[in-house]
């Protein structure tokens, strides 16, 4: 059965269209410091519930991973030169006029909008785990990001940069595509994504149903 041109692009925004792996090993000191925070972070992200400002969470993670506090004022400070992965701005550039664009990202309103800011995409709907009252994988931002651009889930589709995010866009029901251009592992007991890449480069025939 042929899938139709989703009416929606739905994208992981730190992950999946930006390298944010690079300046957290820059600002730690190391890929391996950076790295140790970066699952540090993640860890106290999924275990919280409700939201927990992201400074906040981000700073912990420095605190408890051996890292000064002030890593975490050094990662603000160079936000917004976070770098773009290559062929993330002409896989969007391609889907323009194709399909309204929206961001799902695990921030606070402030720093997504930065980081959002780094592609030259007008996008249609920016939803931060802040104004969700969640971070993904919660089915409750993805939700919010369907509901604002006034899509059903199955009119959708999802561009993951983790493999936490195939809990969340299962549970609602969103097809998903894998950006993992890091190599993770998916995790324990994550539904296997629709398609997994390393890079952007077969987005577009996927959403055309020519890949699968």
């Amino acid at each position: 059965m042929n899938t139709p041109f989703p009416k929606a692009v739905l994208f992981d925004l730190l992950t999946a269209l930006i390298d944010s792996w690079t300046l957290w090993n820059s600002v730690a000191g190391s890929e391996a410091s950076g790295r140790r925070w970066r699952a540090e972070y993640l860890r106290l992200t999924y275990g919280c519930g409700a939201y927990v400002p992201y400074e906040t969470l981000v700073r912990d993670a420095a605190r408890n991973t051996g890292l000064a506090e002030s890593a975490a004022d050094a990662l603000e400070a160079r936000w917004p030169d976070l770098p773009v992965w290559s062929g993330a701005q002409q896989a969007l550039d391609a889907l323009k006029g194709r399909a309204r664009l929206a961001v799902v990202t695990n921030c606070s309103i402030r720093l997504g909008a930065l980081a959002a800011a780094r592609l030259a995409t007008p996008w249609d709907c920016v939803v931060t785990a802040e104004e969700a009252g969640a971070y993904k994988p919660d089915p409750r931002p993805y939700r919010l990001a369907l509901d604002r651009l006034g899509v059903a889930p199955q009119e959708a589709a999802f561009v993951a940069g983790s493999g936490y995010d195939l809990f969340g866009t299962s549970a609602v029901g969103l097809r998903t595509y894998w950006h993992n251009r890091v190599a993770l592992a998916r995790p324990d007991g994550a539904p296997a994504a629709a398609l997994e890449r390393p890079t952007l480069d077969d987005l577009i025939p996927w959403l055309e149903g020519r890949l699968s």
